[in-house]
């Protein structure tokens, strides 16, 4: 009888998510690769080892390492390693696997051979010891038949399946499967490396026996058992975390290691969210479905592009007229007439107002909102009310103190790296708080007062009309930040429905739908006072932004795009109310009509909050307390919303009546709202 070819396949790549570069760590200067390899080939029952590692540049170290002991590696894909696995060994004619990974240095030769002749007799098509885990994390083993392989690779379709390389084979039905377990459960020792904490009981538990790389398994396990501090230097990670979590998650992670926490906009965060379950990176989004790395379909009841998409995601009018555009070019060193087009029609809706100055953020929409304020008013000082961006002039409101700007959106806001001359110069009010705003006017030199026309809350006793009193009888140059209110309720701003016009007024997020453009109009003799003072950029001048807003407009007036939200808002804040009540929930429902939110009334919000996202997952719906309306939400999508979220309040109710801890009920943390812990 010809003997089948043996052939151990280790996985290995230098991209980890968690400790970046773990398999090129060293012990007493030995890398954790070289010690597996080393121990790996004491292995009897070992045809040949290879190492299947990725195309990428970072990963020549690995190569080479092999290569210094003799094994040849393979070059394949970098997160679809099914596929680098299985032309591995189909390059190298394997009979039958074994599937060691890099990050399990201690595996030990001598259990690899039991393993292997358990599978040799037991004539299963898989074997492993991970199937009943009774032995330390970290040597794990797996065999099967490159027949069986080759069946996992042609139909495994889910991103989860290609990147762990066995899932299928461990949940085929038709694949007989043989675990082999040990006399002694050990599973709770995690010898593996995924953290930095992994590394350090790896070097204190191999200090024990001088570094000696070939010590058993056995002997390991006596060591820790005598020293039982070493257990605990990693206890607090769980085993297998890597392929317990999805990929979204894992590469969030990774994404920490190379952007600065992890992404630009703190509203994408998934911590905001539930932070081990939340999708977090999308693949593609239609109407307000949103697909993510695993290709599994969700239905947005969340934030629509934090705002950005009343007209639903890739509305199809809208993108035709932007990639016309860019097929004739997005950039010239000509200045393109549609965003003449797109002032002209701003300036129609809002007839008081005199010139346009155009850019892509919010954030610095208001910035120069402001620095047209103040080349106005001679003065520097600001009243605040709202929030209005990331910028020194908005954030030096906290420099006396933290809680400055708690209620204006964000709790904990730092003042880090802003220049402490700022101090004293921006100043906050609270909404419909009249005799505050008296006060700083009297007290403070304001010269500009910058607000939200309304977000959670509506005015009260003539609010608005009165600070534009205020703002008249003291020369003060009035601003409001539309940003996120703008079209949602009237075609236009916000003010329009109250009849108070502003000196300058912001726009962004909805005008372009997803696409960037903002917009700052005001009066002529306010904006003229531009010209005096330095404000450019290069992108400012893009054709894509202003080609999407005036589609993007022309379809909203067609669909009368405001109305419809607003009253699709009205129907969501009525349900909640309704269900609410049918489970003697005590909630709160304010903001907007077309951005709804509610706030269930107890000290465990938080948690609550998260539950409510956790289940909606399992359901593939992205939610949480407030939903911003899109024209492409409607009844037969708010049904299925609202069946799974009645059994959800019923499930909370029960929670809150028992006083029910949130860790017995969450399968992730506590979602986060405090910026100093959103990083």
């Amino acid at each position: 009888m010809v003997k089948k070819k043996i052939l151990c396949i280790i996985q290995a790549r230098s991209r980890s998510s968690r400790l970046p570069l773990k398999v090129l760590k060293t012990i007493n200067g030995v890398k954790i690769l070289e010690i597996l390899l080393k121990r790996i080939k004491k292995s009897k029952k070992i045809d040949q080892i290879i190492v299947a590692t990725t195309k990428d540049k970072i990963d020549n170290q690995i190569v080479k390492t092999a290569s210094k002991l003799g094994i040849f590696s393979f070059r394949g894909e970098n997160d679809n390693v099914l596929k680098r696995y299985y032309y591995a060994a189909k390059k190298y004619k394997a009979e039958t696997i074994v599937r060691l990974t890099a990050d399990c240095p201690l595996s030990d030769p001598k259990l690899v051979d039991n393993i292997i002749n358990s599978h040799l007799k037991s004539k299963a098509d898989y074997t492993s010891n991970t199937l009943t885990p009774t032995f330390p994390d970290g040597l794990d083993v797996e065999v099967f038949g490159f027949s069986k392989l080759k069946i996992a690779y042609q139909k495994s379709k889910s991103i989860f399946e290609k990147e762990h390389v066995t899932p299928f084979l461990k949940s085929d039905k038709k694949i007989l499967k043989n675990s082999y377990e040990n006399n002694e459960d050990n599973s709770e020792s995690r010898w593996t490396i995924d953290e930095k904490e992994d590394l350090i009981f790896l070097k204190k538990i191999l200090s024990k026996v001088k570094f000696n790389i070939f010590v058993g398994w056995m002997d390991l396990l006596k060591i820790e058992k005598k020293n039982k501090y070493l257990k605990k230097i990693n206890s607090m990670h769980k085993r297998n975390e890597g392929s317990k979590i999805g990929i979204n998650v894992k590469r969030w992670n990774y994404a920490k290691t190379k952007i600065v926490a992890g992404n630009s906009l703190l509203s994408k965060r998934p911590i905001i969210f539930a932070p081990d379950i939340w999708p977090t990176y999308y693949s593609k989004a239609k109407d307000i479905n949103v697909w993510d790395l695993d290709n599994n379909k969700f239905q947005d009841f969340s934030l629509m592009g934090i705002g950005t998409n009343t007209m639903g995601y890739a509305n199809s009018k809208i993108d035709k007229k932007v990639i016309e555009s860019l097929k004739k070019s997005n950039m010239s060193t000509l200045n393109c007439f549609e965003e003449v087009q797109l002032a002209e029609k701003l300036l129609e809706l809002h007839k008081w107002a005199g010139k346009v100055k155009f850019a892509r953020s919010g954030a610095e929409a208001n910035t120069i909102a402001l620095r047209i304020a103040r080349c106005t008013s001679k003065k520097s000082n600001v009243a605040i009310c709202g929030y209005h961006g990331w910028h020194d002039w908005y954030l030096s409101t906290n420099f006396k103190s933290k809680k400055k700007l708690d209620k204006h959106l964000l709790k904990g806001l730092n003042v880090l790296g802003v220049n402490e001359n700022l101090k004293d110069t921006t100043f906050p009010f609270d909404y419909n708080s009249i005799e505050q705003l008296k006060y700083l006017i009297k007290k403070k030199k304001i010269g500009i007062i910058f607000m939200e026309v309304s977000r959670n809350i509506v005015p009260k006793d003539n609010f608005l009309k009165k600070v534009q009193k205020i703002a008249k009888e003291n020369n003060v140059v009035l601003i409001f930040d539309e940003c996120t209110s703008g079209f949602r309720e009237v075609n236009g701003g916000l003010h329009l429905k109250y009849g108070i016009n502003p000196d300058i007024c912001v726009f962004g997020k909805s005008l372009g739908n997803g696409y960037p453009i903002t917009a700052v109009i005001g009066k002529d003799n306010i904006m003229n006072n531009a010209l005096n003072s330095f404000m450019s950029s290069t992108f400012w001048s893009d054709r894509s932004g202003p080609v999407a807003a005036l589609e993007t407009l022309n379809q909203m007036q067609k669909n009368k795009s405001w109305e419809y939200i607003s009253k699709i808002g009205k129907k969501i804040k009525s349900r909640w109310l309704m269900i609410a009540k049918k489970h003697n929930l005590k909630i709160r429902v304010y903001g907007l009509d077309s951005m709804p939110s509610f706030e269930i009334m107890s000290d465990k919000f938080q948690g609550y909050k998260t539950y409510i996202t956790q289940e909606m997952i399992k359901k593939n719906i992205l939610a949480t307390n407030s939903i911003y309306v899109s024209i492409k939400h409607n009844e037969k999508n708010l049904k299925k919303y609202f069946y799974i979220l009645d059994k959800i309040f019923k499930k909370i109710k029960y929670f809150d009546a028992n006083n029910i801890e949130t860790s017995s009920f969450l399968n992730t943390r506590t979602g986060q709202t405090n910026f100093k812990r959103l990083n």
